[in-house]
């Protein structure tokens, strides 16, 4: 894995819609998989609740483009999360680790809003809501 040089950039005048970016693009551009940005926002848990925020269906977009360029839409299970601006730091930068990825940005979003049905079924297990 080679380092890169992590540029976070969060608009928190209108908190808590903020988003940021990290990562720097690739020359010669390599793509990561949609997997390998799901494996590696699985990474990122949510410190209240302990299970990953893609298990918990906080991830509602996913978009690479050719340039290795990672684009996230996501949400949190509260407008009044005190994890908002880690959550959203801590996941672009597992994204931006990717060998593969050149700039992340993730967009914090809050329509539609996240419900108890985004679950995973490993998160329910989790849970214990099966």
């Amino acid at each position: 894995m080679t380092e890169k040089n992590n540029i976070l950039d969060i608009k928190t005048q209108d908190m808590p819609d903020f988003s940021t970016s990290a990562g720097q693009k690739n020359t010669p551009p390599i793509c990561p998989t949609e997997k390998q940005v799901i494996n590696a926002l699985k990474t990122v848990e949510d410190p209240d609740i302990g299970i990953d925020i893609y298990n918990l269906g906080l991830i509602y977009r996913i978009d690479i483009d050719q340039s290795g360029d990672v684009k996230i839409e996501m949400t949190l299970t509260s407008p009044t999360c005190p994890y908002a601006e880690k959550l959203v730091h801590d996941s672009a930068h597992a994204v931006a680790e990717l060998d593969e990825a050149g700039e992340v940005f993730v967009k914090l979003i809050w329509d539609p809003i996240w419900t108890l049905d985004r679950l995973s079924e490993e998160a329910r297990y989790e849970l214990d809501l099966l």
